[in-house]
Protein backbone atom coordinates (compact mmCIF):
# COMPACT_ATOMS: atom_id res chain seq x y z
CA UNK A 1 0.00 0.00 0.00
CA UNK A 2 1.23 3.59 -0.74
CA UNK A 3 0.59 5.61 2.19
CA UNK A 4 1.39 9.65 2.04
CA UNK A 5 1.21 11.47 5.04
CA UNK A 6 1.49 15.31 5.05
CA UNK A 7 2.37 17.93 7.77
CA UNK A 8 2.95 21.67 7.26
CA UNK A 9 3.91 22.75 10.51
CA UNK A 10 7.75 22.81 11.07
CA UNK A 11 10.48 21.44 9.85
CA UNK A 12 11.75 18.59 10.94
CA UNK A 13 12.28 14.48 9.77
CA UNK A 14 12.64 11.19 10.72
CA UNK A 15 16.09 11.88 12.20
CA UNK A 16 15.10 14.38 14.10
CA UNK A 17 13.94 12.89 17.34
CA UNK A 18 17.51 11.09 18.06
CA UNK A 19 19.69 14.16 17.43
CA UNK A 20 17.61 17.00 18.05
CA UNK A 21 15.01 17.71 20.82
CA UNK A 22 11.46 17.68 19.10
CA UNK A 23 7.58 18.13 20.85
CA UNK A 24 5.75 15.22 21.24
CA UNK A 25 3.27 16.45 18.51
CA UNK A 26 6.03 16.62 15.83
CA UNK A 27 7.64 13.42 17.45
CA UNK A 28 4.68 11.33 16.73
CA UNK A 29 4.61 12.13 12.90
CA UNK A 30 8.67 11.70 12.59
CA UNK A 31 8.02 8.16 13.71
CA UNK A 32 4.96 6.73 12.02
CA UNK A 33 6.30 6.47 9.20
CA UNK A 34 9.13 4.43 9.44
CA UNK A 35 6.83 2.26 11.32
CA UNK A 36 4.43 1.67 8.73
CA UNK A 37 7.35 1.03 5.96
CA UNK A 38 8.11 -1.55 8.20
CA UNK A 39 5.56 -3.25 8.36
CA UNK A 40 5.94 -3.52 4.28
CA UNK A 41 4.13 -0.25 2.81
CA UNK A 42 5.67 2.41 0.51
CA UNK A 43 5.62 5.76 2.75
CA UNK A 44 6.06 9.10 1.52
CA UNK A 45 5.99 11.98 3.61
CA UNK A 46 5.51 15.84 2.45
CA UNK A 47 6.86 18.34 5.28
CA UNK A 48 8.96 21.24 5.91
CA UNK A 49 12.00 19.20 5.97
CA UNK A 50 14.90 21.38 4.79
CA UNK A 51 15.79 19.39 1.77
CA UNK A 52 15.17 15.51 0.60
CA UNK A 53 16.27 12.57 2.56
CA UNK A 54 15.53 8.99 3.21
CA UNK A 55 14.93 7.43 6.47
CA UNK A 56 14.96 4.27 7.67
CA UNK A 57 13.27 3.37 4.21
CA UNK A 58 11.02 6.73 4.11
CA UNK A 59 11.33 9.32 1.56
CA UNK A 60 10.70 12.78 2.88
CA UNK A 61 10.56 15.93 0.40
CA UNK A 62 10.19 19.40 1.36
CA UNK A 63 6.92 21.64 0.75
CA UNK A 64 8.13 22.95 -2.32
CA UNK A 65 9.22 19.78 -3.85
CA UNK A 66 7.37 17.95 -6.36
CA UNK A 67 4.61 16.10 -5.00
CA UNK A 68 3.40 12.55 -5.84
CA UNK A 69 0.47 12.40 -7.82
CA UNK A 70 -1.31 9.57 -6.10
CA UNK A 71 -1.27 7.19 -3.48
CA UNK A 72 -3.58 4.20 -1.56
CA UNK A 73 -3.54 6.40 1.21
CA UNK A 74 -3.36 10.22 2.67
CA UNK A 75 -3.07 10.89 6.25
CA UNK A 76 -3.13 14.43 6.76
CA UNK A 77 -2.13 15.89 9.76
CA UNK A 78 -3.36 18.32 12.64
CA UNK A 79 -4.68 20.67 9.87
CA UNK A 80 -8.77 19.76 8.26
CA UNK A 81 -7.50 22.07 5.06
CA UNK A 82 -5.27 19.65 4.33
CA UNK A 83 -7.17 16.83 3.16
CA UNK A 84 -7.51 18.79 0.06
CA UNK A 85 -3.66 18.47 -0.64
CA UNK A 86 -3.49 17.84 -4.49
CA UNK A 87 -3.24 14.00 -4.51
CA UNK A 88 -5.42 11.17 -6.25
CA UNK A 89 -6.10 9.44 -3.28
CA UNK A 90 -8.48 6.28 -2.50
CA UNK A 91 -8.99 7.10 0.93
CA UNK A 92 -8.29 10.22 3.36
CA UNK A 93 -7.61 10.32 6.64
CA UNK A 94 -7.66 13.44 9.11
CA UNK A 95 -4.76 12.55 12.25
CA UNK A 96 -4.92 15.42 15.13
CA UNK A 97 -2.40 16.01 18.20
CA UNK A 98 -4.34 19.22 19.49
CA UNK A 99 -8.01 19.66 20.92
CA UNK A 100 -10.42 18.92 18.99
CA UNK A 101 -12.85 21.75 19.45
CA UNK A 102 -11.05 23.84 16.58
CA UNK A 103 -12.85 21.53 14.34
CA UNK A 104 -16.07 22.92 14.50
CA UNK A 105 -14.95 26.51 13.79
CA UNK A 106 -14.16 28.70 10.88
CA UNK A 107 -14.21 27.07 7.50
CA UNK A 108 -13.60 23.25 9.12
CA UNK A 109 -16.84 22.16 8.79
CA UNK A 110 -17.08 22.45 5.40
CA UNK A 111 -14.05 21.14 4.53
CA UNK A 112 -14.85 17.87 6.81
CA UNK A 113 -18.23 17.77 5.25
CA UNK A 114 -16.25 17.82 1.58
CA UNK A 115 -14.25 14.62 3.25
CA UNK A 116 -17.61 12.69 5.05
CA UNK A 117 -15.71 9.36 4.83
CA UNK A 118 -12.55 10.53 6.37
CA UNK A 119 -11.97 9.04 10.17
CA UNK A 120 -10.36 11.66 12.66
CA UNK A 121 -7.69 10.08 14.41
CA UNK A 122 -6.97 11.01 17.88
CA UNK A 123 -4.76 10.09 20.90
CA UNK A 124 -6.88 8.86 23.46
CA UNK A 125 -10.05 9.09 25.71
CA UNK A 126 -9.54 12.34 26.77
CA UNK A 127 -8.47 13.31 23.63
CA UNK A 128 -11.73 11.91 21.91
CA UNK A 129 -13.56 14.18 24.42
CA UNK A 130 -12.95 17.42 22.74
CA UNK A 131 -14.07 16.52 19.96
CA UNK A 132 -17.42 18.37 18.67
CA UNK A 133 -20.61 16.30 18.82
CA UNK A 134 -21.38 16.26 15.69
CA UNK A 135 -18.19 14.44 15.08
CA UNK A 136 -18.09 11.87 17.27
CA UNK A 137 -19.08 8.80 15.28
CA UNK A 138 -15.80 9.90 12.89
CA UNK A 139 -13.66 9.25 15.85
CA UNK A 140 -10.89 6.71 16.28
CA UNK A 141 -8.53 6.19 19.21
CA UNK A 142 -5.36 5.27 18.61
CA UNK A 143 -2.61 5.96 20.97
CA UNK A 144 1.14 7.14 20.06
CA UNK A 145 3.92 4.57 20.43
CA UNK A 146 7.10 4.89 22.41
CA UNK A 147 10.53 5.35 21.07
CA UNK A 148 13.00 2.76 21.27
CA UNK A 149 14.91 5.08 23.93
CA UNK A 150 12.66 4.94 26.38
CA UNK A 151 11.10 1.46 25.72
CA UNK A 152 14.56 0.09 26.55
CA UNK A 153 16.53 2.52 28.44
CA UNK A 154 19.08 0.94 30.66
CA UNK A 155 18.20 0.25 34.45
CA UNK A 156 17.18 3.15 36.70
CA UNK A 157 20.34 4.57 38.36
CA UNK A 158 19.18 7.38 40.67
CA UNK A 159 21.44 10.30 41.42
CA UNK A 160 22.39 11.09 44.66
CA UNK A 161 21.24 14.24 46.09
CA UNK A 162 17.69 12.94 44.65
CA UNK A 163 16.43 14.90 41.99
CA UNK A 164 13.44 15.97 40.18
CA UNK A 165 12.35 16.63 36.66
CA UNK A 166 10.06 18.89 35.07
CA UNK A 167 9.24 18.97 31.48
CA UNK A 168 5.91 21.03 31.41
CA UNK A 169 5.02 24.25 29.59
CA UNK A 170 6.09 27.38 31.63
CA UNK A 171 2.70 28.42 30.96
CA UNK A 172 0.61 25.31 32.57
CA UNK A 173 1.59 26.29 36.08
CA UNK A 174 5.44 25.85 36.72
CA UNK A 175 5.12 28.96 38.79
CA UNK A 176 3.00 27.13 40.95
CA UNK A 177 5.10 24.00 40.94
CA UNK A 178 8.11 25.78 41.30
CA UNK A 179 6.28 28.04 44.49
CA UNK A 180 5.29 24.52 45.98
CA UNK A 181 8.84 23.09 45.80
CA UNK A 182 10.74 26.07 47.67
CA UNK A 183 7.44 26.33 50.39
CA UNK A 184 6.64 22.54 50.85
CA UNK A 185 9.03 20.17 49.17
CA UNK A 186 12.78 21.29 49.08
CA UNK A 187 12.24 22.17 53.09
CA UNK A 188 11.66 19.01 53.34
CA UNK A 189 14.38 17.08 51.39
CA UNK A 190 16.95 19.99 51.58
CA UNK A 191 19.60 18.93 49.31
CA UNK A 192 17.10 17.85 46.30
CA UNK A 193 17.09 18.95 43.00
CA UNK A 194 14.71 20.37 40.46
CA UNK A 195 15.49 20.21 36.76
CA UNK A 196 13.31 22.13 34.70
CA UNK A 197 13.97 21.09 31.27
CA UNK A 198 12.24 24.17 28.86
CA UNK A 199 13.53 25.23 25.66
CA UNK A 200 12.30 28.73 26.51
CA UNK A 201 13.77 29.06 29.44
CA UNK A 202 16.93 27.60 28.65
CA UNK A 203 16.69 30.62 25.88
CA UNK A 204 15.63 33.63 28.86
CA UNK A 205 18.59 32.07 30.92
CA UNK A 206 21.10 32.62 28.05
CA UNK A 207 19.65 36.15 27.54
CA UNK A 208 17.61 35.53 24.75
CA UNK A 209 14.44 36.95 24.04
CA UNK A 210 11.12 35.32 25.64
CA UNK A 211 7.50 36.39 25.69
CA UNK A 212 6.34 39.28 27.64
CA UNK A 213 3.79 36.70 30.09
CA UNK A 214 6.94 33.75 30.31
CA UNK A 215 9.11 36.27 31.94
CA UNK A 216 7.70 35.94 35.50
CA UNK A 217 8.07 32.30 35.22
CA UNK A 218 11.91 32.51 34.02
CA UNK A 219 12.45 35.23 36.79
CA UNK A 220 10.90 32.77 39.72
CA UNK A 221 12.70 29.97 38.41
CA UNK A 222 16.17 32.06 38.36
CA UNK A 223 15.02 33.33 42.04
CA UNK A 224 14.52 29.95 42.90
CA UNK A 225 18.16 28.68 42.00
CA UNK A 226 19.20 28.95 46.11
CA UNK A 227 16.61 26.18 46.56
CA UNK A 228 18.32 23.59 43.67
CA UNK A 229 16.35 24.75 40.62
CA UNK A 230 18.27 24.39 37.37
CA UNK A 231 17.14 25.48 33.85
CA UNK A 232 18.18 23.43 31.43
CA UNK A 233 17.81 22.41 27.66
CA UNK A 234 15.23 19.89 26.70
CA UNK A 235 17.35 16.99 24.56
CA UNK A 236 17.28 14.41 21.74
CA UNK A 237 15.26 11.12 22.82
CA UNK A 238 18.66 9.38 24.19
CA UNK A 239 20.19 11.79 26.53
CA UNK A 240 16.42 12.47 27.73
CA UNK A 241 15.96 9.06 28.75
CA UNK A 242 18.98 9.38 30.55
CA UNK A 243 17.78 12.46 31.90
CA UNK A 244 14.64 10.22 33.61
CA UNK A 245 16.66 7.23 34.56
CA UNK A 246 18.87 9.55 37.13
CA UNK A 247 16.08 11.27 38.35
CA UNK A 248 13.42 10.20 41.45
CA UNK A 249 10.18 11.74 40.50
CA UNK A 250 8.42 13.51 37.35
CA UNK A 251 6.36 15.99 38.25
CA UNK A 252 4.02 17.31 36.25
CA UNK A 253 1.13 19.75 36.89
CA UNK A 254 -0.92 19.19 33.63
CA UNK A 255 -3.71 20.96 32.20
CA UNK A 256 -6.71 20.57 31.08
CA UNK A 257 -5.81 21.14 27.35
CA UNK A 258 -3.54 18.37 27.54
CA UNK A 259 -4.92 14.85 25.74
CA UNK A 260 -1.90 13.14 25.66
CA UNK A 261 1.32 13.80 28.07
CA UNK A 262 4.16 12.51 25.70
CA UNK A 263 6.95 13.13 28.02
CA UNK A 264 5.11 11.44 31.07
CA UNK A 265 4.11 8.99 28.70
CA UNK A 266 8.14 8.24 28.33
CA UNK A 267 9.70 8.96 31.64
CA UNK A 268 7.16 5.98 32.86
CA UNK A 269 8.03 3.70 30.36
CA UNK A 270 11.67 4.32 31.10
CA UNK A 271 10.41 3.47 35.13
CA UNK A 272 10.46 6.95 36.71
CA UNK A 273 7.62 7.50 39.02
CA UNK A 274 5.46 10.46 38.44
CA UNK A 275 3.31 13.18 41.10
CA UNK A 276 0.46 14.38 38.53
CA UNK A 277 -2.30 16.25 39.20
CA UNK A 278 -5.74 14.93 38.70
CA UNK A 279 -6.92 15.87 34.66
CA UNK A 280 -8.07 13.51 32.32
CA UNK A 281 -4.74 13.05 30.07
CA UNK A 282 -2.33 12.56 33.10
CA UNK A 283 -5.01 10.12 34.55
CA UNK A 284 -4.40 7.60 31.21
CA UNK A 285 -0.91 8.39 31.46
CA UNK A 286 -0.57 7.30 35.62
CA UNK A 287 -1.63 4.77 37.24
CA UNK A 288 -2.59 6.17 40.46
CA UNK A 289 -0.54 4.33 43.67
CA UNK A 290 1.21 1.81 41.04
CA UNK A 291 2.95 4.05 38.72
CA UNK A 292 3.46 7.27 40.78
CA UNK A 293 0.45 9.44 42.31
CA UNK A 294 -2.59 11.98 40.85
CA UNK A 295 -2.53 14.33 43.57
CA UNK A 296 -5.44 15.85 44.50
CA UNK A 297 -4.70 18.89 46.17
CA UNK A 298 -1.56 20.75 47.05
CA UNK A 299 -0.80 19.00 49.81
CA UNK A 300 -1.29 15.91 48.44
CA UNK A 301 0.84 16.62 45.32
CA UNK A 302 4.16 17.97 48.12
CA UNK A 303 3.84 14.87 50.37
CA UNK A 304 3.60 12.10 47.07
CA UNK A 305 6.87 14.43 46.38
CA UNK A 306 8.76 14.32 49.79
CA UNK A 307 7.67 10.67 49.42
CA UNK A 308 9.22 9.79 46.24
CA UNK A 309 12.71 11.95 46.71
CA UNK A 310 12.85 9.98 50.54
CA UNK A 311 11.73 6.53 50.43
CA UNK A 312 13.51 4.32 48.66
CA UNK A 313 11.57 1.69 48.87
CA UNK A 314 8.26 3.70 47.74
CA UNK A 315 10.40 5.06 44.75
CA UNK A 316 11.54 1.79 43.41
CA UNK A 317 8.42 0.07 44.08
CA UNK A 318 6.72 2.44 41.74
CA UNK A 319 9.58 2.64 39.48
CA UNK A 320 9.50 -1.22 38.92
CA UNK A 321 5.71 -0.86 38.19
CA UNK A 322 6.11 1.83 35.78
CA UNK A 323 9.06 -0.03 34.25
CA UNK A 324 7.25 -3.56 34.11
CA UNK A 325 3.82 -1.72 32.83
CA UNK A 326 4.04 1.13 30.46
CA UNK A 327 6.35 0.36 27.72
CA UNK A 328 4.59 -2.04 26.22
CA UNK A 329 3.75 0.04 23.14
CA UNK A 330 6.01 0.74 20.86
CA UNK A 331 5.36 2.12 17.22
CA UNK A 332 4.61 -0.73 15.68
CA UNK A 333 1.59 -1.49 17.31
CA UNK A 334 0.40 2.25 16.71
CA UNK A 335 1.16 1.56 13.10
CA UNK A 336 -1.18 -1.89 12.94
CA UNK A 337 -3.46 0.01 14.30
CA UNK A 338 -3.74 2.82 11.54
CA UNK A 339 -2.87 -0.12 9.05
CA UNK A 340 -6.06 -1.13 9.98
CA UNK A 341 -8.11 1.52 9.94
CA UNK A 342 -6.56 2.21 6.26
CA UNK A 343 -7.97 -0.81 4.34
Amino acid sequence: MHILLVDDSLPFDGYTPSSQPLGGVEKAFASLPAALRARGHEVEVVNRCGFPITADGVSWKPWEAPRPESCDVLIAYRKPALLDFEVEAARRILWIASPGGYLGRGPNPEILARHAAAPIVVSGPAHAATVPAALAGRVVEIAPGLRAPFREAEPMAPANPPRAVVTTHPLMDLDWLIELWTREIRPKVEDAELRIFSAMLDRGLLGGDVPERIRPVLDRALAAREHGVTILRPRADPDMADAYREARAHFYPGAEAEVYCATLAESQAVGLPAVARPFAATRERVVDGETGFIAPDDQAFASCAILLLMNVGVFESRSETARATQRGRGWDEAAAEFEALLR
